[in-house]
Protein backbone atom coordinates (compact mmCIF):
# COMPACT_ATOMS: atom_id res chain seq x y z
CA UNK A 1 0.00 0.00 0.00
CA UNK A 2 1.19 3.69 -0.89
CA UNK A 3 0.26 6.02 1.54
CA UNK A 4 -0.28 9.29 -0.21
CA UNK A 5 0.06 12.51 2.52
CA UNK A 6 -1.91 15.64 0.84
CA UNK A 7 -3.93 18.32 1.86
CA UNK A 8 -5.17 19.48 -1.25
CA UNK A 9 -7.86 17.14 -2.22
CA UNK A 10 -8.25 17.33 -5.37
CA UNK A 11 -4.54 16.81 -5.78
CA UNK A 12 -4.84 13.62 -3.23
CA UNK A 13 -7.34 11.81 -5.51
CA UNK A 14 -5.38 12.31 -8.66
CA UNK A 15 -2.47 11.08 -6.97
CA UNK A 16 -4.28 7.91 -5.57
CA UNK A 17 -5.75 7.53 -8.96
CA UNK A 18 -2.67 7.26 -10.96
CA UNK A 19 -1.10 5.13 -8.47
CA UNK A 20 -4.47 2.45 -8.34
CA UNK A 21 -3.94 2.92 -12.51
CA UNK A 22 -0.33 1.92 -12.04
CA UNK A 23 -0.90 -1.19 -9.88
CA UNK A 24 -0.28 -0.10 -6.57
CA UNK A 25 -2.81 -0.31 -3.49
CA UNK A 26 -3.19 3.40 -2.73
CA UNK A 27 -4.41 5.25 0.41
CA UNK A 28 -4.98 8.77 0.30
CA UNK A 29 -5.15 11.08 3.38
CA UNK A 30 -5.08 14.94 4.02
CA UNK A 31 -3.61 15.47 7.51
CA UNK A 32 -0.38 13.94 9.57
CA UNK A 33 -2.77 13.07 12.30
CA UNK A 34 -4.98 11.41 9.78
CA UNK A 35 -1.93 9.47 8.75
CA UNK A 36 -1.00 8.78 12.07
CA UNK A 37 -3.84 6.53 12.61
CA UNK A 38 -3.50 4.85 9.06
CA UNK A 39 0.02 3.96 10.50
CA UNK A 40 -1.61 2.26 13.52
CA UNK A 41 -3.35 0.41 11.90
CA UNK A 42 -1.12 -0.83 8.92
CA UNK A 43 2.57 -0.73 7.26
CA UNK A 44 2.66 0.97 3.66
CA UNK A 45 5.36 -0.04 1.71
CA UNK A 46 5.93 3.78 0.37
CA UNK A 47 4.93 6.89 1.43
CA UNK A 48 3.93 10.62 -0.57
CA UNK A 49 4.64 13.66 1.79
CA UNK A 50 3.38 16.67 1.08
CA UNK A 51 5.71 19.28 2.29
CA UNK A 52 3.08 21.56 3.56
CA UNK A 53 0.44 20.10 5.71
CA UNK A 54 -2.02 22.14 7.78
CA UNK A 55 -1.22 20.38 10.87
CA UNK A 56 2.51 20.07 11.05
CA UNK A 57 5.74 21.01 8.57
CA UNK A 58 6.39 18.08 6.63
CA UNK A 59 9.97 18.24 7.07
CA UNK A 60 9.75 17.25 10.82
CA UNK A 61 7.72 14.00 10.41
CA UNK A 62 10.04 12.84 7.74
CA UNK A 63 12.35 10.96 10.19
CA UNK A 64 9.96 9.70 12.08
CA UNK A 65 7.62 8.06 8.28
CA UNK A 66 11.30 7.27 7.27
CA UNK A 67 11.10 4.49 9.96
CA UNK A 68 8.16 2.86 8.48
CA UNK A 69 8.86 3.26 4.91
CA UNK A 70 10.75 5.01 2.35
CA UNK A 71 9.26 8.38 1.35
CA UNK A 72 9.06 10.32 -1.58
CA UNK A 73 8.01 13.92 -0.89
CA UNK A 74 5.97 16.28 -2.82
CA UNK A 75 7.08 20.71 -3.09
CA UNK A 76 5.97 23.33 -4.87
CA UNK A 77 7.96 24.18 -8.09
CA UNK A 78 10.65 26.52 -7.20
CA UNK A 79 11.04 25.01 -3.62
CA UNK A 80 13.65 22.46 -4.68
CA UNK A 81 15.68 23.75 -1.58
CA UNK A 82 13.34 22.31 1.11
CA UNK A 83 13.36 18.91 -1.24
CA UNK A 84 17.34 18.90 -0.54
CA UNK A 85 16.66 18.94 3.21
CA UNK A 86 13.92 16.36 3.02
CA UNK A 87 16.35 14.04 1.50
CA UNK A 88 18.97 14.94 4.30
CA UNK A 89 16.50 14.10 6.86
CA UNK A 90 15.99 10.33 5.30
CA UNK A 91 13.34 11.37 2.14
CA UNK A 92 14.46 8.76 -0.82
CA UNK A 93 13.46 10.92 -3.52
CA UNK A 94 10.95 14.30 -4.62
CA UNK A 95 8.81 15.24 -6.73
CA UNK A 96 7.67 18.80 -7.96
CA UNK A 97 4.08 19.86 -8.11
CA UNK A 98 2.65 19.13 -10.57
CA UNK A 99 3.28 15.25 -10.69
CA UNK A 100 3.14 13.72 -14.12
CA UNK A 101 1.72 10.24 -14.35
CA UNK A 102 5.20 8.58 -15.38
CA UNK A 103 7.23 10.49 -12.72
CA UNK A 104 5.44 9.32 -10.04
CA UNK A 105 5.28 6.02 -11.07
CA UNK A 106 9.30 5.88 -11.68
CA UNK A 107 9.60 7.45 -8.06
CA UNK A 108 7.26 5.41 -6.46
CA UNK A 109 9.27 2.05 -8.30
CA UNK A 110 12.83 3.30 -7.54
CA UNK A 111 11.81 3.99 -3.67
CA UNK A 112 10.97 0.42 -3.39
CA UNK A 113 13.70 -1.31 -5.07
CA UNK A 114 15.99 1.10 -3.19
CA UNK A 115 13.57 -0.32 0.05
CA UNK A 116 14.55 -3.91 -1.09
CA UNK A 117 18.21 -3.51 -1.44
CA UNK A 118 18.77 -2.05 1.75
CA UNK A 119 16.91 -4.56 3.46
CA UNK A 120 18.53 -7.25 1.46
CA UNK A 121 22.01 -5.58 2.30
CA UNK A 122 21.44 -5.53 6.14
CA UNK A 123 20.18 -9.07 5.95
CA UNK A 124 23.95 -10.00 4.03
CA UNK A 125 25.65 -8.37 6.41
CA UNK A 126 24.54 -9.89 9.17
CA UNK A 127 24.49 -13.15 7.59
CA UNK A 128 27.98 -13.17 6.81
CA UNK A 129 28.80 -13.28 10.70
CA UNK A 130 27.11 -16.37 11.39
CA UNK A 131 27.60 -18.79 8.06
CA UNK A 132 28.40 -22.38 8.74
CA UNK A 133 30.80 -23.21 6.46
CA UNK A 134 30.85 -27.35 5.79
CA UNK A 135 29.26 -30.73 3.72
CA UNK A 136 26.95 -33.23 4.42
CA UNK A 137 29.40 -36.76 4.40
CA UNK A 138 29.00 -39.77 4.99
CA UNK A 139 28.22 -43.31 3.42
CA UNK A 140 27.08 -44.81 6.96
CA UNK A 141 23.43 -46.75 7.06
CA UNK A 142 22.42 -44.62 10.09
CA UNK A 143 23.23 -41.38 7.82
CA UNK A 144 21.94 -42.72 4.53
CA UNK A 145 19.00 -42.68 6.64
CA UNK A 146 18.90 -39.49 7.49
CA UNK A 147 19.84 -38.26 4.45
CA UNK A 148 17.00 -39.56 2.73
CA UNK A 149 14.51 -37.87 5.21
CA UNK A 150 15.69 -34.83 4.01
CA UNK A 151 15.12 -35.83 0.39
CA UNK A 152 11.71 -36.74 1.43
CA UNK A 153 10.80 -33.64 2.99
CA UNK A 154 13.01 -30.51 1.62
CA UNK A 155 10.31 -30.33 -1.75
CA UNK A 156 7.80 -29.59 1.25
CA UNK A 157 6.74 -26.31 3.02
CA UNK A 158 6.48 -28.90 5.73
CA UNK A 159 7.95 -27.66 9.14
CA UNK A 160 10.82 -30.11 10.23
CA UNK A 161 12.18 -31.12 13.54
CA UNK A 162 15.61 -31.99 13.77
CA UNK A 163 16.94 -33.83 17.01
CA UNK A 164 20.33 -35.10 17.82
CA UNK A 165 22.97 -34.93 20.29
CA UNK A 166 25.16 -31.03 20.32
CA UNK A 167 27.74 -31.39 17.50
CA UNK A 168 26.11 -34.02 15.56
CA UNK A 169 25.41 -30.81 12.53
CA UNK A 170 22.15 -30.46 13.17
CA UNK A 171 22.01 -27.12 11.29
CA UNK A 172 23.96 -28.87 8.00
CA UNK A 173 20.60 -30.95 7.66
CA UNK A 174 18.70 -27.92 8.26
CA UNK A 175 20.56 -25.96 5.60
CA UNK A 176 20.45 -29.29 3.56
CA UNK A 177 16.74 -29.09 3.72
CA UNK A 178 16.33 -24.93 2.49
CA UNK A 179 19.01 -26.04 0.05
CA UNK A 180 16.84 -28.48 -1.94
CA UNK A 181 13.66 -26.72 -1.44
CA UNK A 182 11.72 -24.16 -3.68
CA UNK A 183 12.49 -21.52 -1.61
CA UNK A 184 16.56 -22.05 -2.06
CA UNK A 185 16.71 -19.11 -3.89
CA UNK A 186 15.41 -16.96 -0.96
CA UNK A 187 16.66 -16.56 2.44
CA UNK A 188 17.78 -18.72 5.09
CA UNK A 189 17.73 -17.43 8.73
CA UNK A 190 19.49 -19.25 11.68
CA UNK A 191 18.58 -18.18 15.18
CA UNK A 192 20.18 -19.52 18.36
CA UNK A 193 17.26 -20.01 20.98
CA UNK A 194 19.86 -20.39 23.71
CA UNK A 195 21.50 -17.08 23.60
CA UNK A 196 19.49 -14.59 24.37
CA UNK A 197 16.90 -13.57 26.72
CA UNK A 198 13.12 -13.73 26.02
CA UNK A 199 12.68 -9.73 25.76
CA UNK A 200 15.81 -9.63 22.61
CA UNK A 201 14.76 -13.01 21.75
CA UNK A 202 11.88 -12.23 20.92
CA UNK A 203 12.38 -8.65 19.28
CA UNK A 204 15.31 -10.55 17.34
CA UNK A 205 12.58 -12.75 15.89
CA UNK A 206 9.73 -10.59 15.43
CA UNK A 207 10.96 -7.22 15.39
CA UNK A 208 10.33 -4.49 17.49
CA UNK A 209 8.27 -0.98 17.56
CA UNK A 210 9.92 2.48 18.61
CA UNK A 211 10.07 2.47 22.00
CA UNK A 212 9.25 -0.68 23.00
CA UNK A 213 12.00 -0.75 25.51
CA UNK A 214 14.83 0.84 26.66
CA UNK A 215 17.32 1.48 23.54
CA UNK A 216 14.51 1.06 21.14
CA UNK A 217 15.25 4.29 18.96
CA UNK A 218 13.86 3.29 15.79
CA UNK A 219 11.15 0.23 14.03
CA UNK A 220 13.40 -3.12 13.78
CA UNK A 221 12.14 -5.96 11.47
CA UNK A 222 12.53 -9.11 13.13
CA UNK A 223 14.26 -12.19 11.18
CA UNK A 224 10.72 -13.40 9.96
CA UNK A 225 10.22 -10.57 8.53
CA UNK A 226 13.85 -10.53 6.71
CA UNK A 227 13.38 -14.03 5.37
CA UNK A 228 9.78 -13.71 4.13
CA UNK A 229 9.54 -16.33 1.12
CA UNK A 230 12.47 -18.41 2.53
CA UNK A 231 13.53 -20.65 5.57
CA UNK A 232 13.81 -19.67 9.25
CA UNK A 233 15.99 -22.35 11.24
CA UNK A 234 15.19 -22.12 15.31
CA UNK A 235 18.19 -23.82 16.75
CA UNK A 236 18.04 -25.14 20.43
CA UNK A 237 13.82 -25.01 20.38
CA UNK A 238 13.94 -26.59 23.74
CA UNK A 239 15.31 -23.64 25.55
CA UNK A 240 12.45 -21.03 24.26
CA UNK A 241 10.40 -19.29 27.29
CA UNK A 242 6.37 -20.28 27.81
CA UNK A 243 5.66 -16.95 26.52
CA UNK A 244 7.85 -17.26 23.02
CA UNK A 245 6.63 -20.77 22.45
CA UNK A 246 3.10 -19.28 22.74
CA UNK A 247 3.78 -16.84 19.71
CA UNK A 248 6.12 -19.51 17.61
CA UNK A 249 2.25 -21.80 17.61
CA UNK A 250 0.58 -18.26 16.85
CA UNK A 251 2.74 -17.59 13.64
CA UNK A 252 2.89 -21.24 12.36
CA UNK A 253 -0.83 -22.03 12.34
CA UNK A 254 -1.79 -18.51 11.07
CA UNK A 255 1.48 -17.26 9.33
CA UNK A 256 0.71 -14.07 11.27
CA UNK A 257 2.74 -12.18 13.93
CA UNK A 258 3.16 -8.85 16.22
CA UNK A 259 6.35 -6.72 16.30
CA UNK A 260 7.31 -6.48 20.05
CA UNK A 261 5.46 -3.27 21.48
CA UNK A 262 3.20 -3.59 18.34
CA UNK A 263 -0.49 -4.24 18.22
CA UNK A 264 -0.63 -5.08 13.80
CA UNK A 265 -0.92 -8.56 12.55
CA UNK A 266 1.97 -8.85 10.15
CA UNK A 267 1.86 -11.89 7.74
CA UNK A 268 5.21 -13.76 6.99
CA UNK A 269 5.76 -16.49 4.22
CA UNK A 270 8.51 -18.38 5.91
CA UNK A 271 9.25 -22.19 6.53
CA UNK A 272 10.16 -23.14 9.94
CA UNK A 273 12.79 -26.01 10.68
CA UNK A 274 13.99 -26.37 14.40
CA UNK A 275 16.49 -28.15 16.35
CA UNK A 276 16.78 -29.51 19.48
CA UNK A 277 19.34 -31.89 21.73
CA UNK A 278 16.78 -32.77 24.49
CA UNK A 279 14.20 -34.96 24.82
CA UNK A 280 10.34 -32.69 24.25
CA UNK A 281 8.42 -35.14 25.08
CA UNK A 282 10.04 -35.35 28.45
CA UNK A 283 9.76 -32.00 28.62
CA UNK A 284 5.81 -31.93 26.98
CA UNK A 285 5.18 -34.23 30.72
CA UNK A 286 6.86 -32.20 32.62
CA UNK A 287 5.01 -29.32 31.55
CA UNK A 288 8.24 -27.25 30.48
CA UNK A 289 7.23 -27.08 26.89
CA UNK A 290 3.53 -27.00 25.21
CA UNK A 291 2.62 -30.01 23.87
CA UNK A 292 0.65 -28.14 21.26
CA UNK A 293 3.50 -26.68 19.49
CA UNK A 294 6.19 -30.06 20.28
CA UNK A 295 2.98 -32.02 17.57
CA UNK A 296 3.11 -29.31 15.64
CA UNK A 297 6.89 -28.96 15.22
CA UNK A 298 7.02 -32.90 15.17
CA UNK A 299 5.17 -33.58 12.38
CA UNK A 300 8.10 -34.71 10.20
CA UNK A 301 10.98 -35.85 12.44
CA UNK A 302 14.70 -36.27 11.42
CA UNK A 303 16.98 -37.72 14.08
CA UNK A 304 20.61 -37.56 13.32
CA UNK A 305 22.51 -40.17 14.66
CA UNK A 306 25.64 -39.14 16.77
CA UNK A 307 28.80 -39.58 15.23
CA UNK A 308 30.26 -42.63 17.32
CA UNK A 309 27.05 -44.36 15.57
CA UNK A 310 28.53 -43.79 12.08
CA UNK A 311 31.70 -46.22 11.54
CA UNK A 312 34.28 -45.45 8.92
CA UNK A 313 32.36 -42.41 8.42
CA UNK A 314 34.59 -40.92 11.43
CA UNK A 315 37.07 -41.23 8.91
CA UNK A 316 35.72 -39.89 5.77
CA UNK A 317 34.71 -36.77 7.97
CA UNK A 318 38.43 -36.27 9.62
CA UNK A 319 40.58 -36.81 6.00
CA UNK A 320 38.08 -33.87 4.46
CA UNK A 321 39.17 -31.82 7.71
CA UNK A 322 42.90 -32.99 7.56
CA UNK A 323 42.69 -31.71 3.74
CA UNK A 324 40.99 -28.28 4.11
CA UNK A 325 43.10 -27.42 7.71
CA UNK A 326 46.69 -28.56 5.41
CA UNK A 327 45.55 -26.62 2.25
CA UNK A 328 44.91 -23.39 4.39
CA UNK A 329 48.66 -23.89 5.85
CA UNK A 330 50.12 -25.31 2.52
CA UNK A 331 51.28 -28.26 4.14
CA UNK A 332 50.74 -31.83 2.56
CA UNK A 333 48.84 -33.88 5.92
CA UNK A 334 47.48 -37.27 6.25
CA UNK A 335 46.22 -39.70 9.05
CA UNK A 336 48.50 -42.34 10.32
CA UNK A 337 47.15 -46.00 10.42
CA UNK A 338 47.07 -45.95 14.19
CA UNK A 339 45.22 -42.04 14.49
CA UNK A 340 43.00 -43.72 12.24
CA UNK A 341 42.14 -46.75 14.41
CA UNK A 342 42.00 -43.78 17.63
CA UNK A 343 39.52 -41.79 16.11
CA UNK A 344 37.72 -45.29 15.37
CA UNK A 345 37.69 -46.15 19.11
CA UNK A 346 37.46 -42.88 20.73
CA UNK A 347 33.36 -42.25 21.77
CA UNK A 348 33.44 -38.45 20.52
CA UNK A 349 30.74 -36.89 23.48
CA UNK A 350 30.85 -34.04 21.31
CA UNK A 351 30.66 -35.74 17.57
CA UNK A 352 31.34 -34.13 14.36
CA UNK A 353 32.11 -30.69 16.13
CA UNK A 354 34.80 -32.07 18.75
CA UNK A 355 36.29 -34.10 15.86
CA UNK A 356 37.19 -31.17 13.94
CA UNK A 357 38.67 -29.48 16.93
CA UNK A 358 40.71 -32.21 17.74
CA UNK A 359 41.99 -32.50 14.03
CA UNK A 360 42.61 -28.73 13.79
CA UNK A 361 44.47 -29.23 16.77
CA UNK A 362 46.54 -32.29 15.25
CA UNK A 363 47.30 -30.32 11.96
CA UNK A 364 48.77 -27.39 13.98
CA UNK A 365 50.73 -29.99 16.53
CA UNK A 366 52.28 -32.03 13.87
CA UNK A 367 53.93 -29.40 12.57
CA UNK A 368 56.36 -30.21 9.64
CA UNK A 369 55.57 -34.07 9.84
CA UNK A 370 53.00 -35.00 6.64
CA UNK A 371 51.86 -38.01 8.94
CA UNK A 372 49.75 -37.63 11.61
CA UNK A 373 49.79 -39.85 14.48
CA UNK A 374 47.62 -40.84 17.39
CA UNK A 375 50.10 -38.47 20.16
CA UNK A 376 49.12 -35.70 17.94
CA UNK A 377 45.36 -36.52 18.15
CA UNK A 378 45.02 -35.61 22.17
CA UNK A 379 42.74 -38.35 22.77
CA UNK A 380 42.13 -39.37 26.23
CA UNK A 381 40.99 -42.70 26.68
CA UNK A 382 37.42 -43.20 27.43
CA UNK A 383 36.64 -44.91 30.63
CA UNK A 384 35.42 -48.10 31.31
CA UNK A 385 32.52 -49.37 32.75
CA UNK A 386 33.44 -51.15 35.98
CA UNK A 387 33.37 -55.03 35.54
CA UNK A 388 30.92 -57.23 37.70
CA UNK A 389 31.05 -60.83 37.91
CA UNK A 390 27.87 -61.08 39.10
CA UNK A 391 24.45 -59.35 39.45
CA UNK A 392 21.04 -60.79 40.98
CA UNK A 393 17.31 -59.07 40.99
CA UNK A 394 15.07 -60.86 43.45
CA UNK A 395 11.26 -60.35 43.68
CA UNK A 396 8.64 -61.97 45.88
CA UNK A 397 6.83 -63.08 43.17
CA UNK A 398 7.18 -63.88 38.45
CA UNK A 399 7.77 -59.72 37.78
CA UNK A 400 6.60 -58.42 34.47
CA UNK A 401 9.23 -56.83 31.87
CA UNK A 402 8.21 -53.39 33.52
CA UNK A 403 9.22 -54.46 36.64
CA UNK A 404 12.35 -56.16 35.94
CA UNK A 405 13.44 -53.04 34.18
CA UNK A 406 12.36 -50.49 36.84
CA UNK A 407 14.31 -52.68 39.37
CA UNK A 408 17.29 -52.86 37.28
CA UNK A 409 17.28 -49.59 36.27
CA UNK A 410 16.97 -48.57 40.23
CA UNK A 411 19.91 -50.94 41.05
CA UNK A 412 22.65 -49.18 38.25
CA UNK A 413 21.29 -45.35 38.63
CA UNK A 414 21.61 -45.69 42.27
CA UNK A 415 25.17 -46.76 42.23
CA UNK A 416 27.48 -43.59 42.42
CA UNK A 417 30.76 -45.31 40.52
CA UNK A 418 28.45 -45.02 37.07
CA UNK A 419 28.11 -42.12 35.16
CA UNK A 420 25.19 -42.31 32.25
CA UNK A 421 27.86 -42.98 29.77
CA UNK A 422 28.43 -45.89 31.80
CA UNK A 423 24.77 -46.35 32.25
CA UNK A 424 24.26 -46.87 28.63
CA UNK A 425 27.55 -49.01 27.59
CA UNK A 426 26.49 -51.61 30.77
CA UNK A 427 22.64 -51.31 28.90
CA UNK A 428 24.33 -51.60 25.25
CA UNK A 429 21.80 -48.61 24.66
CA UNK A 430 22.73 -44.75 23.42
CA UNK A 431 22.79 -42.32 26.24
CA UNK A 432 19.87 -40.94 24.45
CA UNK A 433 17.38 -43.79 25.18
CA UNK A 434 19.24 -44.39 28.18
CA UNK A 435 18.00 -40.64 29.44
CA UNK A 436 14.54 -41.40 28.54
CA UNK A 437 14.19 -44.76 30.49
CA UNK A 438 15.39 -43.03 33.36
CA UNK A 439 12.55 -40.40 33.08
CA UNK A 440 10.48 -43.41 32.18
CA UNK A 441 10.92 -44.21 35.32
CA UNK A 442 11.26 -41.01 37.23
CA UNK A 443 14.62 -42.09 38.13
CA UNK A 444 16.53 -38.97 36.65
Amino acid sequence: MVLVIEDDATLNRLLVRQLTQAGYVARGVLRWKDAQRVLTEEEPAAALLDMRLPDTDGLSVVPQLREVCPVVVLTAYGAIEHAVKALRAGATDYLAKPVRGEELELAIGRALERASLQRDGMFWKDQLQSIVSGRMIGSSPAFRHATSLVDMVAPTDQTVLILGESGVGKELFARAIHDASPRAASKYVAIDCSTLQANLFESELFGHERGSFTGADRRKEGLVEVADGGTVFLDEIGEVSATIQAKLLRILETGTFRRLGGTKDLRADVRFVAATNRDLQEMVKAGTFRADLYYRLSRFVVDVPPLRDRGDDIITIADCFVTDRAFRRNVPKRLGPEAKRALLAYHWPGNVRELKNVVERAVLVSGDRETIGVGELGLTPEPRAPETKSFRLEFDSPPTLEEIEKVYLTRLAGRSDLSRADMAAILGISERNTYRLLAKHKLR
